[in-house]
């Protein structure tokens, strides 16, 4: 599993560290790694040209000892100081030692045009707000060159805990991030920023509790359903999808699809779209008395295509059961209700939704997904699953959150949300945890998603029907 810690909780392993190391030790090694880094994305360090964005901070201090020993192998470096006078002394003077030199920023333009690779090393993870006015035409002549760009923990002017960018910032093609990942090189739109990210160990020693957790492939086939000897249909679980409608059948036909490939023994579908699901998926069991004359189910998926009827959503929610609500079931359900639900509640909205559900502007939902994530399982006393580029699932009672890593844009297709709602609601009905079924759904309805549309256009049926492929791969 891949984790990510807050900046404050990186500041003081670092602090604990540092108490049992020589002076400047962990700045040597977090040097070594990016130096390293560097060496890699370029190919060849002999001859090249480097330029170095240097602030006053440590993450200065780390680009100017990577710049000296890359000055060793043969690099032409050049350290852009945007404060001299408060610039790493001993990182400096490393530099300089190596045969590096140091510029200020109004020699940066013509460096950077014929640069190979440009570090940035101006702000470290404890920046907030977007770059300083003084960086903000480095960032501009940087987008511009065509050096590639390593960034020194985090790309300056993202926010390391949250992933907002509140301003302009660097970005980067490679990130070299020191010890754990933060939350930022997680998230979007902070991660759009990164590009890609590679981890160096500088021997911190972290808490068992992270602030964001990205499944890989080993944890998501721990928490796969698998029918035993001893399994039958309803052993394995029963989930029921109050969905569609007249002017919306399609959605109860991708939701059981979604449910049909999630683990649970059988599927239930209660409402007006039962032809269309049984004439594309006869082993389907429909009803037309309503949800609590339906027969037992394990856990319920509410919402998808609904449309205005509301009387669906309210007895869904009065049952005993896990629930999932979607879709129109967001807006349709009663929030003291949910809050006042003793089983577990599965909220999977986009961002356009949440934001309606708090009474904020969808763009604030989009530049600060973990608070509002956060804000609605508070709100509601659910589990959130908050899709989009970056799909989080934050849990009422705190704790980690959990990121998906899987997924492709050619998701941003219509009825792929309700796909991921059938199939999330097949999970719990199967047993796993609201947590659980949300982050694994999440996982192989991001990887059937990469499979499906391999570089191209694809639908939410294809989609649905690459999801056994993810999951074999999974447990491959």
């Amino acid at each position: 599993m891949r984790t990510a810690y807050s900046v404050e909780t990186v500041r003081g392993a670092e602090r604990e560290l540092m108490a049992r190391l020589p002076e400047g030790a962990l700045m040597q090694r977090a040097a070594a790694g990016l130096a390293v880094a560097c060496g890699q994305l370029m190919g060849r360090v002999y001859g090249s040209r480097v330029v170095l964005l240097v602030g006053s901070g440590d993450n200065g201090g780390d680009a100017l000892y990577a710049g000296a020993r890359l000055a060793r192998r043969g690099a032409g470096v050049a350290a852009v100081l945007l404060s001299p006078e408060r610039a790493h002394a001993g990182g400096l003077a490393a530099l300089r030692r190596a045969g590096g030199r140091a510029v200020r920023p109004g020699d940066a333009e013509q460096l950077i045009a014929a640069a190979d690779l440009v570090v940035d090393g101006i702000v470290g993870i404890g920046g907030k707000g977007g770059l300083r006015a003084e960086a903000v035409p480095l960032a501009t002549v940087v987008a511009d060159s065509l050096a590639a760009v390593v960034a020194v923990d985090l790309p300056s002017g993202v926010d390391a805990d949250t992933g907002e960018v509140r301003g302009a910032a660097i970005r980067a093609d490679l990130t070299v991030t020191f010890g754990t990942h933060k939350p930022g090189l997680l998230i979007d739109p902070a991660r759009e920023y990164a590009g890609s990210v590679r981890l160096v160990d500088i021997g911190l020693e972290l808490p068992v509790e992270a602030e964001l957790e990205a499944l890989q492939h080993a944890d998501v086939a721990a928490l796969l359903p698998v029918p035993g000897g001893e399994s039958d249909k309803y052993r394995r679980g029963v989930v029921g999808i109050a969905a569609g409608s007249a002017r919306y059948p399609g959605a109860a036909v991708l939701a059981v699809a979604g449910a049909l490939r999630g683990g649970a023994g059988a599927v239930r579908y209660v409402g007006p779209a039962a032809d269309a699901v049984i004439s594309r998926f006869p082993e389907t069991l429909v009803s037309d008395k309503g949800p609590k004359q339906a027969g037992r189910v394990q856990a319920w998926v509410v919402g998808p295509g609904a449309g205005d009827d509301a009387s669906a959503v309210g007895e869904v929610l009065r049952a005993d059961v896990p629930v999932l609500v979607d879709a129109d079931g967001l807006r349709l359900a009663d929030p003291d209700v949910v809050r006042r639900r003793t089983a577990p509640t599965l909220m999977t909205p986009h961002a356009g939704e949440a934001a309606a559900l708090l009474g904020v502007a969808r763009e604030e939902v989009e530049g600060a997904r973990l608070f509002f994530a956060r804000e609605l399982a508070g709100r509601y006393a659910a589990t959130v699953l908050l899709k989009g580029s970056t799909t989080l699932v934050a849990d009422a009672g705190g704790g980690a959150v959990r990121v998906n890593p899987t997924g492709t844009a050619w998701l941003a297709t219509a009825g792929s949300g309700d796909v991921l709602s059938g199939l999330a609601g097949s999970l719990l009905a199967a047993g796993l945890s609201a947590v659980d079924a949300g982050s694994v759904a999440a996982y192989l309805h991001g990887l059937a998603g990469r499979f499906a549309a391999d570089g191209a256009p694809v639908g939410a049926h294809d989609v649905a029907e690459a999801i056994p492929g993810a999951w074999r791969d999974v447990r491959g």
